[in-house]
């Protein structure tokens, strides 16, 4: 399936929500997600758009910089097509960073060289979380719903389109620590010295994620996933109280049909194996597995109303493509034979370093297994 990148009407003759449209032609993915029979495994990559694609190193370079790229709705547009013109995707994701609500919530994001993104003013003071506000979407954030509707329209319903976020608890360590971290020594220290500062935190993200992914389906997209990539830091108690408890409150308030379609939703917790049934119970259509876990045994620990989306180790990519074929086959003859409710995707985001030709060898070998292993 190649997608062109065609010219797009101007976004201010739009109007604010996107005109409604059937499924897509595609639709493996979303029926997938909803344990409904698919013709083949569906498949998608987390950061399928980015750096390892020469393509997207050309836009960015004429964008100037990675935050003017995601502030670009027609810029944004291009690299989220970029890898369906050259693979057989299922599905594509907006283009975009988890940065983007802490940002729009004041703190003043940007990219050090070799450093990755740090905030201007990172919530330290009790005053400044006290005063923290949720952004309204369609105003501080409209870039980002400008790009989904862009996206919708180029994609011209061959694939669906999936939006996305941060989880709270993981924004919230952004916003505490003021960009990576190894040890988390800031969070942690509010997170047990001062809990009531972080719960406000995590209050009132939480309202920023829930307006932001609604303005996204609004906008025009099929499905989001909400990313919890630093819940695995967390003892087992303080990942109920601080982070399943505001994915809960989350789920609970997003949109669940729009378009006459059902908006699943994904759940992908990295380092989250041990919780793997918590996870499912906050709501979600799906839950993201990273690499850690096996995925029949994944399957085995959770019933057949939750679809699962994984799980191969993004490094399993520099071997050899035959090698690269062994190792999808493996993971699906895990999930087994006779079962629906699989979408196959790294356990975690693709290594901006991965040669291409090894992508497309993943991507051919997922939809070449036996079709009996996708039927219900």
């Amino acid at each position: 399936m190649i997608v062109s990148l065609h010219a797009i009407m101007p976004l201010s003759r739009l109007p604010r929500f996107f005109t409604a449209m059937a499924r897509p032609r595609n639709d493996n993915f979303l029926r997938a997600l909803l344990m409904e029979p698919t013709d083949r495994t569906p498949v998608w990559l987390m950061r399928q758009a980015g750096r390892y694609l020469p393509e997207y190193n050309e836009t960015r370079r004429r964008a100037g910089s990675f935050l003017a790229l995601c502030k670009t709705p027609s810029l944004a547009c291009e690299v989220t097509l970029q890898p369906l013109a050259r693979f057989d995707l299922d599905a594509a994701i907006l283009f975009s960073d988890i940065l983007t609500v802490p940002d729009a919530m004041g703190l003043g994001l940007y990219f050090a060289e070799g450093e990755g993104p740090k905030f201007e003013r990172p919530l330290r003071e009790e005053w400044a979380i006290r005063a923290l506000a949720a952004p309204d979407p369609w105003d501080h954030l409209r870039y980002v719903m400008d790009a989904v509707a862009e996206i919708r329209r180029a994609l011209d319903n061959a694939v669906p389109l999936i939006g996305f976020s941060g989880a709270p608890f993981t924004l919230a360590c952004y916003m505490v620590e003021g960009g990576s971290s190894h040890d988390f020594r800031t969070l942690k220290t509010m997170l047990y010295a001062r809990p009531d500062l972080l719960h406000r935190i995590l209050a009132v993200t939480a309202d920023a994620v829930v307006a932001y992914l609604n303005a996204q389906i609004e906008a025009g997209a099929q499905a989001v996933q909400i990313f919890e990539s630093w819940g695995g830091i967390l003892s087992a108690s303080a990942f109920e109280e601080f982070s399943l408890a505001y994915l809960r409150s989350v789920l609970a308030r997003l949109i669940k049909h729009h378009e006459g379609e059902r908006v699943p939703a994904i759940v992908f917790v990295k380092g989250g194996g041990q919780w793997l049934e918590k996870i499912a119970a906050v709501g979600c259509d799906a839950v993201g597995l990273d690499w850690t876990i096996d995925l029949g045994e994944a399957r085995a620990r959770l019933t057949e109303k939750t679809a699962l989306q994984g799980n191969m180790d993004p490094m399993a990519l520099f071997a050899p493509p035959e090698v690269v074929v062994r190792e999808a086959q493996r993971i699906l003859t895990s999930f087994g034979p006779g079962r629906t409710g699989h979408v196959f995707n790294l356990g975690h985001g693709i290594h901006q370093a991965t040669p291409p030709e090894h992508v497309a060898a993943l991507i051919e070998a997922v939809h070449a297994f036996p079709r009996e292993s996708v039927r219900a």
